[in-house]
């Protein structure tokens, strides 16, 4: 039996344009795109609003901010589970991977624990259907952490890992190259002493010299051959760039520098940026600001990072910019995020593409979302 919708009166988003025009679903794909309304009875009148592909998350670290949402409050890791994928499909976001971190360099000891209970509950309720979201798996790679292997092989076969990144969170590189700026966080979050954090200093650099290059071969050896996306993180100089790519490593999440930003159209590599970062005016680290990345051109994707709902308002900031249209914005949640993470069966509004579609109204210049369909099936 054929199961149809049809969305009339909509401002359609497609790949180069917006059309005032019909989406027709069948089965849960999309089957037809049209000009102009329809008038065929049982159509959904959009009364205007927008209709855009499903959003594409390839990196949230948000079951995490779940699993702990104050600190020494762990919530049971199913709920948490369960409260994710909710708020990501609030959030118009039909597909997420999971950025779950192997690794710890000593501040945050429970994510070996959420790690383990994230991927089992997240096999366990995609079985049973549970989760309104498609998920996938994202694994963030601690190169400097001493657990980092173990926890990579228990991991690295699973089906359902589409993406890898390669991290370094040691003081002095990436994020943390202020240091000054990481002695008062660590201090202010951990309520360390100036002796204590200069001393965790020291064993953390030394951690690195010994573990991150040969640890940083492993991951490598273990998924170049395999065809899996692999993404570097935090770039801040272009010979790191380089370095990446040479590699095999074609995606540079969260560049804090410009100049390693520049580096990636020399060689390929596309670029993920935080959208709360321009939602929030900047950088919560006082890295680059992705604004600027936009307006450079030089800004591929956005990812949530850790707010679900930061996504579509992302798009919206973008498009005020000079130089970037609607189009433009919605395909850096999208299209884009798709094609990185090759899943070629959405990402936009086109024939024979899954109907992952989103409604969005405009008020006071903010997206406020109306409906969320995955796969033609409404779950927000």
């Amino acid at each position: 039996m054929t199961h149809e919708m049809i969305f009339t009166n909509a401002r359609l988003v497609l790949a180069d344009a917006v059309l005032d025009g019909t989406l027709v679903v069948r089965n849960g794909m999309i089957a037809e795109v049209q000009r102009g309304r329809s008038h065929v009875a049982g159509a959904e009148d959009m009364h205007g609003d927008v209709l855009m592909p499903g959003m594409v998350d390839v990196h949230t670290d948000n079951l995490e901010r779940q699993v702990l949402p104050r600190a020494n409050a762990r919530w049971p890791s199913r709920s948490a589970l369960l409260a994710h994928d909710a708020q990501c499909v609030a959030a118009g976001v039909t597909t997420v991977l999971d950025a779950l971190c192997l690794g710890d360099l000593g501040f945050d000891p429970g994510r070996g624990q959420t790690f383990r209970d994230g991927v089992r509950d997240l096999d366990e309720m995609r079985a049973a259907c549970g989760l309104k979201a498609e998920h996938y798996l994202h694994l963030r790679c601690e190169l400097p952490a001493p657990d980092l292997l173990p926890a990579l092989d228990s991991v690295a076969d699973h089906a359902q890992v589409v993406m890898v990144s390669l991290m370094d969170h040691s003081p002095g590189v990436g994020q943390y190259r202020d240091l000054e700026r990481y002695r008062e966080m660590r201090m202010r979050q951990k309520g360390l002493s100036v002796q204590d954090v200069e001393s965790r200093i020291e064993e953390l650099l030394a951690q690195r010299e010994r573990l991150r290059e040969p640890q940083r071969r492993v991951v490598l050896d273990r998924f170049s051959a395999r065809g899996i996306p692999l993404a570097s993180h935090d770039d801040d100089n272009a010979a790191d760039v380089a370095r990446n790519a040479a590699d095999g490593i074609m995606i540079s999440e969260f560049p804090v520098a410009m100049e390693a930003a520049a580096a990636t159209r020399a060689h390929g590599v596309t670029v993920i940026g935080g959208a709360p970062n321009i939602v929030r005016g900047g950088s919560h680290s006082g890295n680059l600001a992705v604004a600027d990345l936009v307006q450079a051109g030089l800004l591929d994707a956005f990812a949530s990072d850790y707010v679900p709902s930061a996504m579509i308002e992302a798009a919206w900031r973008a498009a005020e910019l000079p130089g970037c249209s609607l189009p433009q914005a919605v395909a850096m949640v999208s299209d884009a995020p798709a094609r990185m993470a090759k899943l070629s069966d959405r990402g936009r509004l086109a024939v024979g593409l899954r109907a992952d579609v989103v409604r969005v109204q405009t008020l006071a210049g903010l997206p406020v979302l109306r409906g969320v369909w995955s796969r033609g099936v409404r779950v927000a």
